[in-house]
């Protein structure tokens, strides 16, 4: 088999495996659905190319999460460069209008829009847990010690546990 044929078929394993994650991963780093939509075509290029230059020195869940995490770290960058002197209206109409009796699929929409709130790496660590990966896979995608790892999960839960219970973010350094 040749080596474009091998990594085809590589991509294509891990679509079918990890499809559902590089969805979810996609809602924990965009909120807008058209560029949710862009980001996720941009992390499927991204792995399809990758493929070349996979060698099994990591598993393949492990290259799809960094990959995957890479590209989305990238895109946040970008557009928070392109939207940093910006105030989106929404964002100011939407300050304080939280109940406190939330259905469990608004609840998960507050969460996911406090998520996005965090620092990239604090981001890449949280959507990791969630999606349950180890912290010793995490530190393989992430290049942090697993104990690092299990102690950066312990104080993002905190942070956005009180995020959530003040209705709001706070600044997560």
């Amino acid at each position: 088999m040749r080596p474009n044929e091998q990594a085809d078929e590589l991509y294509s394993a891990a679509v079918a495996e990890f499809g559902p994650a590089l969805d979810r991963l996609t809602r924990a780093y965009e909120a807008d659905a058209d560029a949710r939509g862009d980001l996720l075509q941009e992390i499927h290029i991204q792995l399809w190319r990758s493929f070349r230059q996979f060698d099994g020195r990591c598993s393949v869940r492990t290259w799809v999460y960094r990959v995957a995490h890479n590209v989305a770290i990238r895109h946040v960058m970008r557009q928070r460069r392109v939207q940093k002197n910006l105030v989106r209206l929404e964002e100011a109409g939407d300050a304080g209008a939280f109940e406190p009796d939330l259905s469990r699929a608004s609840a998960l929409e507050r969460l996911s829009a406090l998520i996005q709130q965090l620092k990239p790496l604090d981001r890449q660590i949280i959507v990791l847990y969630l999606e349950g990966v180890d912290a010793a896979t995490t530190g393989e995608v992430t290049g942090l010690s697993p104990a690092n790892v299990a102690m950066k999960i312990h104080r993002i839960n905190n942070i956005l546990k009180r995020w959530f219970e003040e209705g709001g973010s706070r600044d997560a350094g």
